[in-house]
Parts: C-alpha cells; sequence; structure tokens
C-alpha cells in the first residue's frame, strides 16, 4: 500500500495550488477520523482522501474527466482498487456513474464539508478552525447562500455511512483542528 509520504509527493507534483493541497490535506484528516469511527483502514482511507483531487486543476474545466485523471494517474501505485473506486465515486454526478459503497460515499461527505468548514472559520476574527463551533456549521448548513458551492446533500452523505451529521460535524471540526497548522487555520 502506497505510504503517505509517497502519495503527499505525488500530490505535491499533480498539485501546484496552495488551496487544493490544504483541500487535500483537510480531507485526509476527516479521512482518518472516519476510518477510526467507523472501525476501517486509516492509512488506506487517508491517503484516498489525500489523493481524491490529484487531477483537479487539469480537468476543472472538464467534470466529466474529474477522477478518470486521477484513476490513471493512479494505475501504477500501490494502491487498492476500492481507492481508486472512491475517488471516482466522489464525482459521481459529473461522471455519470452512480455513487456506491461506503468508501466512496465518506469520501464525498469529507471532501465536501471542508468546504464550509474554512468558509466558517474565514468570517470568525480569529480565522481560525478551533474556534469554529459545530453550532456554526449546523446554522451554514442551512444559509443556502453562504458558501453556496459547497453541496449540503454530500455532507449529509454522512448519515448513509452510520455517522449523523451532528457527529460528522464534530468530527471534521475535531480532525481539521488537529492538522490547522498545515491548512493555516
Amino acid at each position: 500500500m502506497m505510504e503517505r509520504d509517497a502519495a503527499l509527493e505525488l500530490l505535491r507534483t499533480h498539485v501546484k495550488t496552495d488551496a487544493l493541497v490544504k483541500h487535500s490535506l483537510a480531507t485526509e484528516a476527516i479521512m482518518r477520523a472516519l476510518a477510526r469511527k467507523l472501525g476501517r483502514d486509516e492509512d488506506l482511507w487517508g491517503v484516498t482522501g489525500l489523493l481524491h483531487d490529484l487531477d483537479f486543476e487539469s480537468t476543472k474545466d472538464a467534470p466529466h474527466r474529474h477522477g478518470l485523471e486521477t484513476a490513471a494517474l493512479l494505475a501504477d501505485a500501490d494502491l487498492p482498487a476500492e481507492a481508486v473506486e472512491a475517488i471516482k465515486g466522489h464525482n459521481a454526478e459529473g461522471l455519470g456513474i452512480e455513487r456506491s459503497g461506503e468508501f466512496a460515499t465518506a469520501l464525498t461527505a469529507a471532501e465536501t464539508i471542508t468546504g464550509l468548514v474554512v468558509a466558517t472559520a474565514l468570517v470568525y476574527p480569529d480565522k481560525k478552525v478551533a474556534g469554529v463551533k459545530a453550532k456554526s456549521i449546523k446554522k451554514r448548513m442551512k444559509e443556502k447562500a453562504f458558501a453556496r458551492n459547497v453541496n449540503r446533500d454530500h455532507i449529509r452523505l454522512c448519515e448513509e455511512v452510520g455517522v449523523p451529521l451532528p457527529d460528522f460535524i464534530d468530527l471534521s471540526l475535531s480532525a481539521m483542528a488537529d492538522v490547522a497548522e498545515e491548512l493555516g487555520l
């Protein structure tokens, strides 16, 4: 299985935008926390979270390709097929495929909530994740105009993997707070 250091090097080779690297690090942190909670392979879920947007910069204007190019990049990598399928599944709508399975569903929820957490932190005076309260995220979930590109239904997919939304929000805030220095938040 691909080691985290190799995955991080691969990420930094293909992703040049600082914000996208930070998004990937946040997704990794949440996926690791979810894996612990659900009794899954923490390293596998973490590395998958880290690599899920490997092709985003090259496919941002072609959402029907997002995930497929990552799959091609990872074809020879030491990563299980289930990880590659989860990566494709996080963009099921764009690819015109059905999202299936716990792994892809968890990845979709995890990578989506990062945007809402970051947007919420940035409206706080100190701009720190540590200061964000779960009740603020719950409130922002209801405000369609706030971080309008964040798909709230994707965040709610956490319930499909057995994690109630309030617990998922707590887990995500805690996971992102643990890597706040790397995120610059």
